[in-house]
């Protein structure tokens, strides 16, 4: 499996996580990783037909925690299938549309894997509602990183990996 390497020789994944409008699922979960990645992940995020702005909704909420909010910015897919471009070891689908889309031949063949959330930018209803809405999001993709940052990935086989995050993403939500 491809990986960065810092200076001590320990293993930096790169993972990029993918949506349509990469406005604000994406974001949050870019943001998510590389807030409690303690320096072994560097998260990125796109979409597969960027709306060009992060949701002001996702940067407040992410702000409010103290998570990473620094060069968010809404984007392509196409940033990443190009030469020079970061390469990475993991790609995950947070929307099903974007799942269902012909992706980019990612360099390095990634482990990919899927973790639907509903979008809280389609939320309608009050202010309150609308921020509930991206809370709940965000609470998903924490929970979901948070089991993807315990397994031991310098223990497992590239095989085993995409076992264990396809299973993080098909977990059933205790709200459901």
């Amino acid at each position: 499996m491809p990986v960065s390497e810092k200076n001590s020789g320990d293993k930096i994944y790169n993972v990029l996580f993918l949506c349509t409008g990469n406005t604000a699922r994406s974001i949050l979960a870019e943001s998510l990783l590389n807030g409690r990645g303690q320096g072994r992940f560097h998260a990125f995020s796109a979409g597969s037909f960027p709306k060009g702005e992060v949701r002001p909704e996702a940067v407040r909420l992410l702000r409010s925690l103290g998570l990473p909010t620094e060069g968010l910015r809404s984007k392509s897919w196409d940033e990443f299938a190009t030469p020079g471009a970061p390469r990475m070891d993991f790609v995950i689908t947070v929307c099903d549309q974007a799942a269902g889309e012909v992706c980019p031949i990612w360099p390095g063949q990634p482990i990919t894997a899927h973790w639907g959330v509903a979008d809280p930018a389609a939320a309608d209803g009050s202010t309150a509602q609308i921020a509930q809405a991206f809370n709940d999001a965000l609470g998903i993709l924490d929970r979901r990183i948070a089991l993807f940052l315990a397994l031991p990935l310098d223990k497992l086989d590239a095989i085993a990996i995409k076992h264990r995050i396809d299973e993080i993403g098909a977990e059933q939500e205790a709200r459901a």
